[in-house]
């Protein structure tokens, strides 16, 4: 078996992490309370899901994905200067605020279809819509313009910092004043904790539930954080990964 993928809202379902197994891929839904029990072994490239024709391994060394089945998002650096490549550049985008606890903040876009979605997969506590154009070329101009005083771009280690804590109102509320808000979110993901996450990368525990990215396990008296995207190309075994993992000083 080996970890080839994970979903953080599909369709609005349970998150899920993708696991191969001769060939076939199967879900492994991440639902709060279910015990999950595997080894992690040796990581390498994940390979490509064919679809209704399953999944091709790779024994390639390059993890997540090797050079050959890497896929390169042409959006992904894109400021604005560009012939819209790509079929969704020309649906309207919104341009949009996040604000990640306790006062970190991002500028982003997507497809205004698509905006709860993407700041939900993000892990986002608090979003604000700012501005709504006709197509993605326009959408990144406006980004690249506010990313010179706003991050576009927010780690995960950055947003475990944050678990356990409230967004700074104050500080939020000031930022989203200056670009009158055509719309603002608050999220819940029902992942409650009194600290920060113990950062580890293991699949051994109860699933407390998800943040964007972030699942987040119980183990022995400690909460781990784990970053679903550094699971991705790892072999997995049936039964409880018992190497000693860093507790949380509430273990003791």
């Amino acid at each position: 078996m080996q970890v080839v993928g994970y979903e953080t809202t599909p369709g609005g379902g349970p998150a899920a992490l993708r696991v191969a197994d001769a060939g076939e891929v199967d879900r492994v839904p991440l639902v709060a309370g279910n015990e999950l029990a595997y080894t992690l072994g040796d990581r390498h490239c994940a390979g490509v899901d064919r679809g209704s024709d399953g999944h091709r391994t790779c024994q390639r060394p390059d993890a997540p994905y090797c050079d050959e089945h890497t896929s390169t998002w042409p959006c992904a650096r894109c400021t604005g200067n560009c012939a819209m490549p790509l079929d969704s550049c020309h649906e309207e985008h919104a341009v949009y605020l996040a604000a990640f606890a306790p006062d970190t903040f991002k500028v982003g876009v997507t497809r205004s279809w698509r905006l709860d979605t993407r700041l939900r997969e993000q892990g986002a506590d608090r979003a604000a819509h700012i501005r709504t154009v006709e197509d993605g070329r326009r959408a990144r101009r406006i980004e690249a313009g506010i990313a010179d005083r706003i991050p576009d771009r927010v780690r995960v280690p950055t947003k475990l910092d944050g678990f356990g804590e409230s967004v700074d109102d104050e500080a939020w509320q000031a930022l989203v004043d200056d670009f009158d808000p055509i719309e603002e979110f608050a999220f819940d993901y029902g992942v409650d904790v009194d600290s920060r996450p113990v950062a580890e990368t293991m699949l051994t525990g109860t699933v407390r539930g998800t943040k964007g990215r972030v699942l987040l396990l119980d183990r022995q008296g400690t909460t781990y954080g784990v970053d679903m995207r550094d699971l991705v190309g790892h072999d997995l075994t049936a039964g409880a990964d018992d190497r000693d993992v860093q507790s949380s000083l509430g273990a003791f």
